[in-house]
């Protein structure tokens, strides 16, 4: 397996890790209780292990996404912002894939203030999106 590959698995991993932590801590923060896995397992009508397995496969695809189609067309020379704007581009594909996955299957009740879902939702993926492109380093991003 390539290097770059490796990379990009390890960067989607730790993404993932870090905004499911900042998810976990969210109600601390007076944000509604958000449980990416506890949702895609609910959807599916599969044990919550399915969904914890389905958000990190989805957080490294967004990370391979990112290393092979993404870095090289945003044209900011700051990694944390790049990340950010990365974070802001996952946010709105995942908003428009529940849309679309809302239509197809019953999605579960969400709890909570719909617009503090949606800010919560958003600082989760910048953070995951600076983690990505911190781990993937400026080595695979102009290229």
């Amino acid at each position: 397996m390539n290097n770059k590959i490796q990379k990009s698995v390890l960067a989607g991993i730790i993404g993932t890790v870090i905004m499911t932590l900042v998810m976990m801590v969210a109600p601390i923060m007076g944000m509604p209780k958000m449980s990416p896995p506890t949702m895609l397992a609910g959807m599916l009508g599969m044990p919550v292990f399915v969904g914890w397995l389905m958000h990190f496969m989805i957080g490294i695809g967004f990370a391979v996404i990112y290393t092979y189609l993404v870095a090289s067309k945003i044209k900011v020379e700051n990694i944390y912002l790049k990340g950010a704007l990365f974070g802001i581009i996952a946010f709105v594909f995942a908003q428009i894939m529940m849309k679309v996955m809302g239509t197809i299957m019953p999605m579960p009740k969400m709890e909570g203030p719909m617009i503090l879902m949606a800010v919560g939702s958003l600082m989760g993926h910048i953070i995951f999106g600076i983690a990505v492109a911190k781990t993937i380093g400026e080595s695979y991003n102009s290229k």
